[in-house]
């Protein structure tokens, strides 16, 4: 029976694949105008004010995870930013010529890309690996969630709307059919051209072991130092609206905050002055208990608001709080406050010194998060230059509302994305934040050029002359 569930299975993903090559088939040979009109088409499905909203309205009743107001202009700020980056961009034919090292490079499609979304964003992540791959001229095969199912199948339903304005083949965008399932999910990564996977660590580690060509995206647990040369009612107000954002459902969200001992006190009053909650001890320790079970996250407490959180938890008083904060002082697995926790709760930690600080980052990074990014209030710019050549991070975010800033924003040069890779610290391909460039290969043609040998005088005189040695000693 078993033997015969998996030959089904293979067969259902193998329909879907077909489907989509044909599609892709069709696709490749579209030049660079008609590869930009089919993004903007998929782009609009989403910018469109009453898709969004109905995509919205959605994700929030069938997941239960986040802030209808936010998501909603997630959705439209991240894909707003992320057409703006594609705007103008190469990836049909040449992309880049080299006369001086006789190098022509072409952009080429790698096929068909699998792409597995979580629950947390199952509109916004999507909807970026649809138009990333679209630009790279492939299609994309949907893996959702099981809570991010349904919305899924209406995405896909609303971006056919568009391809079908623009006369292109529909199956360029699909999704595994509802209801999804974890079987398919694995042989949809075995059948791919390319795997992008975003979500848990379980998910992106089944990408890696597929034996598929796979791009996934690290571990969040964002820590961020404020030093004694922050301006602090600036950090406080940035602080708080990047950890309430759609209550926490980011990876870049804050999760511990380092404050250096000269301007703690203040920094506390200017977070308090945000309407963040500072719990006591008791409090703290009642809050740990119904935050995690059995060693996990609670469902219940995932990405809701402050006040919602306080109501589980059983502490009164705090409906106006936005967030609630906790001192900590140690890190690692007998210090749950210092691992993510994906909602409105703010860790907080007391250093003597930036010297200090920037100890205990490393040492959140080394037990959670090590190589996503860290975030820095400081005017600093010896401190900032440290973290960035000494911390184990992909991303130094330097006076930003954290979650705003990560994945690209209109004031900063970072690409557009919801996907960030951690490089071999986070136990990723990639330290770039996922971008249409990973959904292409590259041909580069190659001429000759004149001669360019180096002699061994010309490589080695400087370290002859060192260490008083030379070719006949």
């Amino acid at each position: 029976m078993a033997s015969e569930a998996t030959s089904e299975v293979q067969t259902v993903v193998a329909d879907l694949i077909e489907k989509a090559r044909t599609a892709q088939r069709i696709y490749e040979h579209y030049d660079q105008v008609q590869v930009d009109e089919v993004v903007t088409a998929a782009g609009w499905a989403i910018i469109n004010e009453d898709n969004n909203r109905l995509l919205t309205d959605m994700a929030i009743k069938d997941t239960g995870i986040g802030n209808y107001d936010d998501k909603l202009r997630k959705n439209y700020r991240k894909t707003l930013g992320l057409l703006r980056d594609l705007k103008g961009a190469k990836s049909v034919g040449v992309i880049a010529e080299y006369p001086d090292k006789g190098i022509i490079e072409i952009a080429r499609p790698v096929g068909v890309v699998g792409a597995v979304v979580p629950s947390t964003n199952p509109v916004a992540t999507p909807f970026n690996k649809v138009i990333n791959a679209l630009k790279g001229r492939n299609a994309i095969i949907l893996a959702p969630s099981p809570k991010g199912q349904r919305v899924c199948g209406k995405l896909v339903e609303l971006v056919h709307n568009e391809l079908r304005r623009v006369g292109a083949p529909v199956d360029l965008v699909q999704h595994l059919a509802i209801p999804v399932n974890r079987m398919e999910t694995h042989e949809l990564m075995k059948q791919v051209d390319l795997i992008v996977a975003t979500g848990s660590a379980n998910n992106v580690r089944a990408c890696y072991e597929s034996g598929t060509p796979a791009i996934g995206v690290g571990a969040g647990n964002v820590p961020v130092i404020v030093d004694d040369s922050a301006d602090i009612a600036d950090a406080a107000a940035k602080i708080r609206a990047s950890k309430i954002f759609d209550n926490a459902t980011s990876c870049s969200s804050e999760n511990s905050l380092v404050i250096v001992d000269s301007i703690y006190n203040e920094m506390i009053n200017a977070l308090e002055a945000e309407a963040g909650c500072l719990l006591n001890a008791e409090q703290k320790q009642q809050l740990q208990n119904h935050l995690w079970v059995d060693g996990h996250l609670s469902r219940e407490v995932i990405a809701q608001s402050a006040e919602r959180i306080a109501e589980v938890s059983g502490l009164p008083g705090m409906s106006d709080a936005s967030m609630l904060m906790v001192e900590e002082t140690g890190v690692g697995s007998d210090y749950p406050y210092s691992d993510e926790k994906l909602s409105p709760v703010l860790t907080l930690y007391r250093a003597r010194d930036f010297d200090h600080a920037f100890d205990i980052v490393h040492r959140i990074l080394n037990f959670k998060g090590k190589g996503h990014s860290v975030g820095i209030h400081s005017h600093n710019d010896e401190h900032i230059m440290r973290i960035g050549l000494d911390m184990p991070t992909c991303r130094v975010i330097v006076n930003q509302a954290h979650c705003f800033a990560t994945g690209g924003s209109f004031d900063n040069g970072l690409p557009f994305s919801l996907s960030m890779g951690c490089g071999s610290w986070g136990g990723n391909s990639i330290p770039d934040n996922m971008n249409y460039r990973h959904y292409l290969n590259t041909t580069r043609i190659a001429r000759t050029i004149p001669v360019n040998e180096p002699t061994t005088t010309d490589l080695f005189t400087d370290y002859w002359r060192k260490y008083d040695i030379g070719p006949n000693s």
